[in-house]
């Protein structure tokens, strides 16, 4: 149950980032106040997580799902470009998480 936990802490990380963005610098009440819920709800599953599972394990794997969430998000959402040379960085830091996770023993 921690791992799922581990996911959605990391899909709160999203959520709270992508509404950071659109709160425009906080200037934007209704955004920034989903903002704090998510950053809540993302901490919260984080503690839940790290119970059970090692930090040295879950933080990484949790900022490695916001990071590559945030990264779909930008690119659908924003519309924004990635270079070729990030897309090589961005399949690094998949791989990261998936030997992370294959090799954590949990």
């Amino acid at each position: 149950m921690s791992w799922i936990y581990l996911l959605i802490a990391g899909i709160g990380e999203v959520w709270w980032a992508t509404t950071m963005k659109l709160s425009h610098g906080f200037s934007k009440i209704n955004y920034s106040i989903l903002t704090i819920v998510g950053m809540i709800f993302s901490f919260y599953f984080l503690i839940k997580a790290t119970k059970n599972l090692p930090l040295s394990i879950a933080y990484p794997i949790w900022t490695g799902v916001g990071a590559l969430g945030s990264i779909l998000i930008g690119l659908f959402l924003f519309k924004e470009q990635i270079s070729p040379i990030t897309w090589l960085f961005i399949s690094l830091l998949l791989i990261g998480i998936i030997g992370i996770k294959a090799t954590s023993g949990h």
